[in-house]
């Protein structure tokens, strides 16, 4: 954004007024992680059967009526389904005695036409045992797992617009209160309809948050304070609350009282509203350079170095008025830049439907599901830690498909555990997911460092909405599960190695400067036509200091 960080330089890189800034950004964060999947638990299915009603039947009968059923080479009893009522009552009558005097499996079936039984020993409530949400209307589950995701990509197409005309501060804390509003609302649904409604609001404020806390983040803080709150911070602060999630659950066994409380956890973010500033550089493009010159001033008094009399020249607020705007359509416009985005789409997609196909599971897999939840978010936080570590020193195309074969393999591989070594199931399950979290958080720097600085927030943005539609497929791929428990994981594993062969084919970004323009992009490798080579600036054109400098990566706007 023209000279800025030159005209701030003075600041320097750390400092206090940096280091509370990147902390209370990081705090809004936390929210986003139990908030946005606690239908992990809102949404389970406690073990259930047919609904018995109070009728004379003998013991014998009322054992004997919900007939067995092969789920995955194991005899358990059926959920959908009982053995006639009338047929049954009779026989009792009779003084029949079921599997000596009748062969069970002469009688006929029924639905459950009086409701089901359900299982209070994990979940005293969750909408599935309030809505019966089982049997043929298993399906709502997932549907409503989706609607937060589709929340998700209205939000994200709307959000950006959205900050850059009021504002990153007023677009963070206004949807945070809609957030909390969406969530207490939520928790009041009579309808499972309404329910979905409300979730299409969580998503949207949530991701809303996410973009709008992320630029403000990398347009406040220094280069230095820039890579690490791009790399660790944000996806980190979020873990913390994915991690904190299961907690909360397992003292709150209630689904509407845990929404309750969550929406009420947004309170302690109103004191942050004086303490968080503004963006200087967006109140620049705004012409408001006096507001922009206090918060410089006051991030220079924290940080106990002098100011110049003057921050920012006429001449150079100029340079920052807004060029010419690029939309989808310039993507389109060329064939390198629409095999690229290709690849990158469905890069995306992949590691989403990866990556919160294993989150929204966690309820699924055998033992503890608080603690399974658990597991599977601290297994975020090395995964965090060695990416940032591995930005700065390894080929970016290299380490993403390794990683992506390490998460689409042990996908694979799960099928072929059996049922009994559940614990070994879990820990390669925690292993893909260290897989996919460490491949989402590569993808970002990757894809961001792919693309010019003319088209980076478009091709950012069009990858966004690949991921979206991503995260919507994610919760029907865990529904396949009901048919054929491995389903999940071949599709999952399959479409990972394919995307991680993909990736092969992109552009090696790592220790090369950041490209300014669509000409300066490099090709694909050998798939598009293209050449290997680097274009640069014709006839000794100068530029500006490249922003990627030794492997570290500064980004300073991205659509999430």
């Amino acid at each position: 954004m023209g000279d800025y960080d030159e005209e701030t330089a003075f600041l320097g890189q750390i400092g206090p007024y940096f280091w509370v800034t990147f902390f209370l950004l990081n705090t809004v964060f936390v929210s986003t992680g139990f908030n946005g999947l606690y239908i992990i638990f809102a949404g389970a299915a406690p073990k259930h059967s047919c609904l018995i009603p109070e009728i004379n039947l003998t013991e014998e009968w009322r054992n004997a009526i919900i007939p067995f059923t092969t789920v995955g080479g194991e005899e358990v009893q059926s959920q959908c389904s009982r053995y006639t009522l009338a047929v049954v009552k009779n026989l009792s009558d009779e003084g029949y005695i079921p599997g000596r005097d009748v062969n069970l499996t002469n009688l006929s079936q029924e639905r459950c036409l009086d409701g089901w039984n359900y299982s209070k020993d994990i979940y005293q409530s969750t909408i599935v045992t309030e809505w019966n949400l089982v049997c043929d209307n298993q399906w709502k589950v997932p549907f409503a797992s989706s609607t937060l995701f589709v929340g998700y990509l209205f939000g994200s197409l709307i959000s950006g617009q959205l900050s850059d005309r009021f504002g990153r501060k007023k677009v963070v804390f206004i949807s945070l209160g809609a957030q909390s509003l969406s969530v207490l609302l939520q928790s009041f649904s009579q309808s499972w309809k309404i329910f979905c409604v409300m979730f299409l609001f969580v998503g949207a404020s949530q991701i809303s948050i996410y973009i709008s806390a992320f630029v403000l983040g990398t347009e406040l803080l220094s280069k230095t304070m820039r890579v690490l709150f791009t790399t660790l911070g944000a996806f980190l602060f979020y873990c913390i609350g994915y991690m904190t999630l299961p907690w909360i659950a397992y003292g709150i066994r209630d689904w509407r009282t845990l929404l309750a409380v969550l929406s009420a956890t947004s309170v302690v973010y109103i004191p942050l509203w004086w303490f968080i500033p503004e963006s200087p550089r967006w109140l620049i493009t705004q012409g408001r350079v006096t507001e922009a010159e206090v918060i410089v001033r006051d991030a220079a008094r924290k940080n106990k170095v002098q100011t110049p009399s003057v921050i920012f020249k006429e001449s150079e607020v100029e340079e920052i008025l807004p060029g010419k705007k690029y939309t989808m359509l310039d993507v389109l416009k060329s064939s390198k830049l629409r095999c690229i985005t290709l690849m990158c789409l469905l890069l995306w997609m992949a590691i989403n439907i990866g990556y919160f196909g294993l989150s929204l599971n966690t309820s699924n897999l055998s033992g503890n599901p608080f603690m399974n939840c658990f597991l599977s978010a601290i297994t975020e936080v090395p995964a965090y830690i060695v990416s940032t570590c591995l930005l700065r020193k390894c080929p970016r195309r290299a380490i993403l498909s390794t990683f992506l074969i390490i998460g689409g393999g042990v996908l694979l591989l799960i099928q072929f555990i059996p049922d009994t070594l559940h614990y070994l199931a879990l820990a390669l399950e925690m292993i893909g997911k260290f897989g996919f979290t460490m491949a989402f958080t590569i993808v970002y720097i990757y894809t961001a460092e792919i693309y010019p600085t003319v088209l980076r927030n478009v091709g950012m943005g069009m990858c966004s909405s690949a991921a979206r539609i991503g995260s919507i497929t994610a919760p029907y791929v865990i529904y396949l599960g009901t048919y054929n428990k491995v389903l999940p994981y071949i599709l999952m594993g399959s479409l990972t190695i394919a995307s991680s062969v993909v990736n092969l084919f992109l552009p090696e970004t790592f220790n090369k400067d950041l490209p300014e323009t669509v000409e300066q992009m490099q090709e694909c490798q050998g798939f598009c036509g293209g050449s290997t080579k680097r274009k640069y600036f014709q006839n000794g054109t100068s530029r500006k200091q490249p922003i990627l400098q030794e492997g570290k990566s500064e980004v300073q706007t991205l659509s999430l």
